[in-house]
């Protein structure tokens, strides 16, 4: 589970959920709603191969390639939102004055008509905030949940005799997902977090977060769909 949170899809698909983040301890609640959503799914499912054996493995191969497909279309809808809020302002500039100094700040979280100076918090790289579940997130690993290199370790399932193993053997991956997620999606942070003073700066960290999902993802499509590798994955 540590393990896996470090594959290219989804690490790319997580940093585009960070950039509109100004604080890296916001990226952890991203990193671990990713992760609770990688992990339901495989729960589910995993389970149900304890339960029905190779039975239900047989028929989840046969479909399996469709998730794959689906990550693919995901990274380009992720890739391609980056572009439209950066288009459609909502990454934009503020300049404020607090006391003799002033200040440029980047947001990304709503549209710049409505933003209100009074508003707006303090952008301190360690800050801690509260917990707060990212529903995007954990979509996003669900759509993750059933493709890639997870999909390997279902396969281990019906050798486990044990209910209780197998269950085990589910959720420590799980949890390792959760920390593993949490932990990187803090580094992936700190390029939007360090570059928010910069707007030209900022605009090109985020573009080429955008950028690369986009790349990845029409990679993951013309492979599966047409067998064109263009990276490998």
């Amino acid at each position: 589970g540590l393990k896996h949170s470090t594959d290219a899809d989804h690490v790319v698909a997580v940093s585009t959920l960070t950039a509109k983040y100004q604080n890296v301890w916001q990226g952890i609640w991203v990193g671990a709603s990713w992760g609770l959503g990688h992990t339901t799914p495989l729960l589910i499912v995993g389970i149900a191969v304890l339960a029905f054996k190779g039975a239900l493995l047989d028929r989840y191969n046969d479909v399996s390639t469709w998730f794959e497909l689906g990550v693919g279309i995901m990274l380009v809808f992720l890739g391609g939102k980056v572009f439209w809020n950066i288009r459609k302002g909502q990454f934009h500039v503020h300049r404020h004055v607090h006391g003799d100094e002033q200040h440029l700040h980047i947001h990304g979280s709503h549209v710049a008509e409505q933003h209100s100076p009074h508003k707006e918090t303090l952008h301190s790289l360690l800050r801690p905030t509260r917990p707060k579940f990212r529903l995007t997130s954990f979509f996003v690993g669900m759509v993750h949940g059933l493709a890639g290199s997870a999909a390997v370790m279902l396969v281990l399932l019906p050798r486990i005799e044990s209910m209780w193993v197998g269950f085990a053997y589910l959720a420590l991956f799980g949890v390792g997902t959760v920390l593993s997620m949490a932990i990187i999606t803090i580094f992936l942070s700190l390029p939007f977090v360090l570059s928010v003073g910069v707007g030209t700066l900022h605009r090109t960290v985020v573009s080429a977060a955008g950028a690369i999902s986009l790349i990845i993802g029409f990679a993951l499509i013309a492979e599966i769909s047409v067998g064109v590798s263009i990276i490998p994955f």
